[in-house]
């Protein structure tokens, strides 16, 4: 059965206009994420007393990402990517307004239940990028998509700065001082739901299954089904394979160096201020030049750029390891060239995965692809800290280098068989 594409329609025009929503909603969005993942941990450390349990809500918070990545992958099969990106935004309002309760009930169990549910936002942003491929021409992909990660900028930046502002609604609400954020966080992902829900019309995936001849298929045959679709693509087209590896190992070496690096700072004496700024490059470098590297992408090739970031990685990782204990050059050129090596590996491995997947089979590899990336950095963060306590830092950015090193090897076998 097959539905008949409305002649009428011009896919250049809504392709731009599902563009621009998704660099709209991308913005506030991550508003919303980086305001908890900011003060998440302390509002953890202060309702269980113990600095050990800080660290808890983030972890529930990557879980919930890798969790929410294939349930509303599933759901965009099926009612299109509208329909799941205002879902992924209001479970993750819910799990902001979980925990405003937590500081106020003083219950850890619900802030951590708020982090599982929260993390259905990460999960939004990073589905939105493949959002912005549906409809895109080959040539124009990896622009498009790159375009959409750019727009997180606004949110990683506006966010963190937003907890003094956090302080004031919740002195004015009489909520404890660190879930002002979490208020503040939910209200912005409830506006940007009801923006996508009015805006992303028509819907671009189901607007390429149209143009396609395919109509998703629904009902009990369809449960389990995920998982042996992302199997077959990746058994069949080895450069999808590769490009899930190197995404989940790039971003897995990003996450464990990026976590431990303000200790290997603060252990040299650097002051807050100072690790801040070097954060603030990080996420620079993470999002900043995305459209340029998507740029390269379509021009040069996604396996040219794609190994041109595991050796970015390369280059930071060794940086970073020789990086004295405090403040230093190397530290800050390491972590800006951490970021911009992620950017490279992401958009270039993501644009891989929609450039090779069969459409009927889109969201599975997309959100199984996630699924990976979130839990293997999930994985990453909890070796991080063993490796830093037992070996050291430098120790920490060896073990990230023979993930860069993977990264490498899946470019040049995606190159081999694109």
């Amino acid at each position: 059965m097959t539905t008949r594409l409305d002649p009428r329609l011009d896919l250049a025009v809504v392709q731009r206009r599902t563009v621009r929503t998704l660099v709209v909603s991308q913005a506030v969005g991550a508003v919303g994420v980086t305001i908890g993942v900011t003060t998440a941990s302390l509002l953890a450390r202060d309702i269980s007393g113990s600095e050990a349990m800080a660290g808890l809500a983030q972890t529930c918070q990557v879980l919930g990402t890798a969790l929410a990545a294939y349930a509303l992958a599933r759901v965009m099969r099926r009612r299109g990517r509208r329909v799941g990106l205002v879902a992924g935004y209001l479970v993750g309002a819910t799990g902001a307004v979980l925990a405003v309760v937590a500081g106020v009930v003083d219950s850890m169990a619900v802030l951590l239940t708020g982090a599982v549910l929260l993390g259905a936002t990460s999960a939004v942003n990073s589905g939105s990028r493949y959002a912005a491929t549906d409809l895109a021409t080959e040539e124009h992909r990896a622009r498009a998509l790159s375009v959409v990660v750019w727009a997180t900028t606004v949110g990683a930046v506006a966010g963190p700065n937003l907890v003094g502002v956090g302080g004031s609604v919740a002195r004015s609400l009489g909520i404890p001082e660190l879930t002002g954020g979490f208020a503040i966080g939910a209200v912005v992902l409830v506006l940007s739901a009801a923006w996508v829900w009015l805006r992303l019309r028509p819907d671009p995936l189901l607007l390429a299954q149209q143009a396609a001849g395919v109509v998703p298929a629904a009902g009990p045959e369809e449960r389990g089904r995920s998982w042996s679709r992302f199997v077959t693509v990746v058994r069949e087209v080895p450069a999808v394979g590769a490009a899930v590896v190197a995404m989940a190992c790039a971003h897995a070496a990003m996450v464990t160096v990026m976590i431990m690096t303000p200790l290997h700072m603060e252990h040299g004496g650097a002051h807050l201020e100072v690790i801040g700024f070097v954060i603030s490059v990080h996420v620079l470098g993470m999002f900043a030049f995305s459209p340029l590297v998507g740029w390269a992408a379509d021009r040069l090739g996604r396996a040219t750029v794609l190994v041109a970031g595991g050796a970015v990685l390369l280059v930071s990782l060794a940086l970073c390891g020789l990086s004295p204990e405090g403040s230093s050059w190397q530290i800050l050129v390491g972590l800006f060239l951490l970021g911009l090596g992620w950017s490279c590996a992401t958009v270039a491995a993501s644009t891989v995965i929609a450039d090779r997947t069969p459409i009927e089979a889109r969201t599975d590899v997309q959100g199984t692809s996630d699924m990976a990336m979130a839990l293997t950095a999930a994985g990453g963060g909890a070796l991080a800290g063993v490796i830093v306590g037992a070996l050291g830092y430098p120790a920490l950015a060896a073990f990230a280098a023979l993930l860069a090193g993977t990264v490498l090897a899946a470019g040049w076998v995606t190159g081999r068989h694109g």
